[in-house]
């Protein structure tokens, strides 16, 4: 099994997300990740999934997705042609003595505490999948009391990998 991120650019109307997952959910492909916003031309929205499966199975997935109705384009994104992000939010238990320390990590990640409360830090981190999931093995040992991650957003690298619509 491999992991493929797929960006997709489709029409932003009500039940896209739904047509797209139930793709998937008719299939028994599995969704890993799925991102979506507007993007800079009005009424269109890039979605970014993440999938596994064998080669045949992510071929399926590519050919079926790109024939849904709302879908004006799908490409992979290479993990060599490509920058992949994600965003967490994380809140640890963090008693007083235990601040310092908590925050030298955070620091040492590039993250920022953007809560400060009586027994706990909340933390925002961006980055790729290797450096959150290094983030949150360190933030374990502290007690994490809740996360949310967004899943992966990405884009090609340059110009040679921009998908639009042209209508």
């Amino acid at each position: 099994m491999q992991k493929k991120v797929f960006q997709l650019l489709a029409d932003n109307t009500s039940g896209v997300l739904s047509r797209i997952s139930g793709l998937f959910s008719r299939r028994g492909y599995n969704i890993e990740s799925i991102t979506a916003g507007e993007t800079t031309k009005s009424g269109l929205t890039r979605i970014t999934i993440v999938t596994s499966g064998d080669d045949e199975v992510l071929e399926q997935i590519e050919k079926q997705v790109a024939k849904l109705v709302d879908i004006h384009d799908i490409q992979e994104l290479k993990p060599e042609a490509s920058v992949y992000r994600e965003l967490i939010l994380i809140k640890v238990r963090a008693a007083l003595e235990q601040r310092q320390g908590i925050i030298a990590v955070a620091d040492s990640f590039r993250a920022k505490i953007i809560d400060f409360a009586s027994e706990s830090l909340m933390i925002e981190l961006t980055g790729d999948q290797q450096k959150i999931e290094a983030f949150i093995g360190l933030m374990q040992d502290y007690g994490i009391l809740e996360l949310a991650r967004t899943g992966i957003a990405g884009l090609g690298r340059g110009t040679d990998h921009i998908i639009y619509s042209e209508q």
